[in-house]
């Protein structure tokens, strides 16, 4: 099992709609999140915050590699300054309240 969390910026939510759909990823949970990063030099010194959203999916461990190699291959993001990111990440163990262990 493999935990599979997107990163990308608001306007971006439609390409990783049709993503994770053209991967059959039905299952996934979203939220709001608030990007931070450094700034230019001057008066603030950081970037204004900036709306950016968080996608993550438990999915097997051959569909999360092809999900990961189409977010690689993704060239339709709003701002190339703000990629689609994905990150994969081995599940030792996840449960269900009151059911078995997924495998």
């Amino acid at each position: 099992m493999k935990l599979v969390a997107l990163m990308y910026l608001e306007e971006d939510e439609a390409t990783v709609a049709e993503v994770l759909k053209r991967h059959e990823v039905t299952a996934y949970s979203r939220l709001p999140l608030e990007g931070h990063g450094a700034g230019v030099g001057g008066w603030y010194g950081d970037v204004a915050p900036y709306e950016s959203r968080m996608t993550f999916a438990l999915l097997p461990a051959a569909p999360a590699e092809e999900l990961m190699n189409a977010v690689a291959e993704c060239q339709e993001c709003h701002d190339p300054r703000h990629p689609i990111r994905a990150m994969l990440v081995d599940v030792e163990r996840a449960v269900d309240s009151g059911s078995a262990i997924l495998k």
